[in-house]
């Protein structure tokens, strides 16, 4: 579970956008703050892993909490709920590396897509120790062009090799994805080492007894 502190200055606000937060799957609430002095004690605390930070709060401003943040627990997410709309505020909320802002008022769904997007990439980075540049895009929110097919390679049979991959229990060589896919292993070899080097497989290597490790293919999950 991924645990929220929500910091409003209305006490009511607060618990809307808590409930928000507990409807969503993956998601606990921690505690509430009210104020930038009280936020930052409970963040020491209860060490959360994501804040839901407004700007306007009553004793000193939510970019001053941010800035103190990234010097006594850089480690804390925080993601911006407020109705400071001025582009200054959000530069400084972008400077102290948000990884959202989303501005009063707004509907549930809103808040949920981007919990769902934090729980993604939270997820995604804890579970590998190294990153695909996949999944660096899906991180910073970048749209890439999908990287086209090599010549000889056709869309139909890429995608019967991905959902082979995909509903594979464990990973797979080329010699076992040719035979789900009745290709040879080499044409399946080329469609797995595609998938590879845009990021949607990763390559494990098994090592036998003797002689050059065997490559073998999973798909990433999200």
């Amino acid at each position: 579970m991924i645990r929220v502190l929500v910091v409003d200055d209305d006490f009511m606000v607060a618990k809307i956008h808590a409930a928000f937060v507990e409807r969503t799957p993956g998601f606990t609430v921690a505690g509430m703050a009210h104020s930038g002095a009280d936020a930052l004690r409970a963040i020491h605390e209860l060490l959360p892993d994501l804040v839901l930070l407004d700007i306007y709060l009553p004793d000193m401003n939510g970019v001053t909490v941010l800035r103190r943040l990234r010097v006594e627990v850089p480690d804390v997410d925080v993601l911006v709920i407020t109705a400071a709309r001025e582009a200054d505020t959000v530069r400084r909320a972008l400077r102290g590396g948000v990884v959202n802002y989303l501005i009063k008022p707004f509907e549930h769904d809103a808040l949920r897509e981007r919990l769902e997007h934090y729980a993604a990439t939270h997820h995604r980075l804890a579970l590998r120790s190294t990153a695909a540049q996949a999944d660096v895009d899906r991180v910073f929110g970048t749209v890439t062009k999908s990287k086209p097919l090599p010549k000889g390679l056709s869309t139909e049979t890429a995608e019967l090799v991905k959902r082979i991959l995909r509903e594979a229990s464990t990973d797979l060589s080329a010699s076992e994805c040719a035979t789900s896919a009745g290709l040879s292993r080499i044409s399946a070899r080329r469609y797995l080492e595609y998938f590879a080097e845009t990021g949607n497989a990763e390559v494990r290597l098994r090592y036998g007894a003797a002689g050059r490790p065997e490559r073998r293919y999973c798909w990433r999950r999200p």
